[in-house]
């Protein structure tokens, strides 16, 4: 597993963590201190973040230098080292934290999709609701920039996060604005407080250390979403759903959002998450809009497309009272770094 993953999976993103990992996989020592952690925590995603949490913290000196020089066999050697001599340390922090991808070029696909949402509702405002939020920091979706590649552009312009998007086909993006969002919450197991170091320093951990661009836009979206912090709601989704509908003021349109979070269910909690949705909209209209794989997201349709096939389907549920419009409104690829827009005037 660690040998595939610096061969294949990191290989061409990240040199130091491609090193890192074949130096693992030939270490005895080291493969005996992974197998100390829970058979889900052994990944490499999960231990490498562990030992770069430890060196952002000062904990672990020689990796935290070697990262900074980008130096892969010193790298190599004290990643090796610190896991051999910190194992119980290691373990501790793969075991507390789940991995954070917080990739954030997701504002790219929901920032259209939730414009057009809200025009289709006819909303003045609205209150965002992100299931599986993590950190939250989709919810600042109205407040970033974003480029894409046709030349169009959305959001801010001046804001201190910007990011861009591919475009696959002709169709361009719609360029409406979004309404104004009078409340961000965020629903999630275990919710990261940017506010908060140890937090802040573990999503910083997630990404690999010689990819300073993704540190840097990090460092600038949680920046941002401290200004408006989101309220971040503990548990299961399914049963906080409620409290967060609550949440949002009577005259808003409640609009929750879930980017590839839904494979983490089970069938059975998928549906009972759309029967919530149903369950809120007798009292006012509810919207939900989805970017997960083809087949993931129930009632969504798949235009056809077969699962597993590389790419995920922007969806839009709009729930109003007794009646369910559901419609595919596009394709994405690399969680929001490629988008083809489908949808037309309905």
């Amino acid at each position: 597993m660690y040998r595939r993953f610096g061969e294949v999976e990191t290989a061409g993103t990240s040199p130091l963590y491609e090193r890192v990992a074949v130096a693992l996989s030939e270490s005895e020592e080291a493969l005996r201190a992974v197998e100390a952690a829970p058979a889900r925590s052994r990944h490499p995603t999960v231990i490498l973040a562990a030992l770069h949490d430890l060196a952002l913290a000062g904990r672990a000196p020689a990796l935290a230098a070697a990262y900074a020089a980008a130096d892969g066999d010193a790298a190599a050697r004290a990643a090796i080292d610190t896991l051999v001599r910190m194992t119980d340390a290691v373990v501790a922090v793969a075991v507390r934290r789940p991995t954070r991808p917080n990739e954030t070029g997701r504002c790219a696909v929901l920032y259209p999709a939730l414009a057009e949402a809200a025009r289709r509702v006819g909303a003045k405002a609205v209150g965002l609701i992100d299931v599986g939020c993590s950190a939250g920091l989709n919810l600042s979706v109205d407040r970033v920039g974003l480029t894409y590649g046709n030349g169009q552009s959305l959001g801010d312009p001046s804001s201190p996060v910007q990011m861009s998007c591919s475009i696959v086909g002709a169709r361009p993006v719609p360029t409406r604005t979004m309404p104004q969002v009078v409340a961000r919450i965020g629903v999630d197991l275990d919710p990261v407080d940017v506010s908060d170091a140890d937090d802040a320093r573990w999503l910083r951990a997630c990404v690999p250390p010689d990819q300073p661009e993704r540190l840097a836009r990090l460092d600038a979206e949680m920046a941002l979403a401290a200004t408006a912090p989101p309220v971040l709601l503990r548990g299961d989704v399914v049963e906080v759903l409620p409290d967060a509908f609550a949440r949002v003021p009577a005259d808003a349109l409640p609009v929750v959002t879930t980017t590839w979070a839904l494979s983490r269910l089970s069938l059975e909690n998928r549906l009972r998450f759309l029967h919530r949705l149903d369950d809120a909209a007798p009292g006012r209209p509810v919207v939900w809009v989805s970017a997960e794989g083809v087949g993931v997201a129930p009632a969504i349709p798949t235009l056809g497309d077969r699962r597993a096939s590389g790419h995920s389907i922007i969806g839009l549920a709009v729930f109003d009272g007794s009646t369910l419009h559901t419609e595919a409104l596009g394709r994405a690829w690399s969680q929001g770094g490629m988008l083809a827009w489908l949808a037309g005037e309905p």
